[in-house]
């Protein structure tokens, strides 16, 4: 669970004491050290620095989860289950700047990944069907509305989501 800069750290103070065990003659201990590096670089393209952007982002500290966020190298080879939480968060930073669009680009790929539960995933699709009302498309986030009731297991998102309806109902 470290950013970018301390993973690089980290990998190179591991490719030092491999290089210096190597010298020294313990080659059982570089070959364990070379694992840990290989782990690390692994870490690095699967979990990148999610698990602490999602700290931050819990405790209303966005700036920071984004900032966190963009050291993501690429997001397409993140775990499955790290996507969600990354394309979940960067869609709610987007919100925070009203940039809808991405919100709306970000808010489709992580429904597309499993999350933490039902629930996450239902407020997902609430989220969908909001930015479809804003764009004033009835068809879709009535859709969307009817895919959150689904999975919706709080009481607070299944308000919201009749709110959703009754106002996608409204539009002409």
């Amino acid at each position: 669970m470290y950013n970018a800069k301390g993973r690089y750290v980290l990998m190179l103070v591991l490719a030092i004491a491999a290089g210096v065990s190597l010298y020294y003659g313990h080659h059982q201990f570089a070959a364990v050290v070379g694992l840990m590096f290989a782990f690390v670089i692994w870490s690095h393209y699967k979990s990148s620095s999610i698990l602490m952007a999602s700290k931050f982002f819990k405790n209303g500290d966005h700036e920071r989860a984004a900032r966190l966020l963009a050291e993501v190298p690429n997001a397409d080879r993140l775990a499955r289950n790290r996507r969600g939480y990354y394309e979940f968060m960067m869609a709610n930073i987007a919100l925070k700047k009203e940039d809808y669009e991405a919100a709306e680009y970000h808010f489709q790929i992580a429904s597309r990944f499993p999350m933490g539960g039902q629930s996450d995933k239902s407020f997902v699709m609430i989220h969908l069907a909001n930015l479809a009302l804003r764009k004033k498309d009835k068809d879709r986030a009535l859709a969307y509305a009817s895919k959150a009731k689904e999975l919706a297991v709080t009481d607070r998102a299944k308000d919201i989501i009749q709110k959703i309806e009754k106002e996608a109902l409204a539009l002409a």
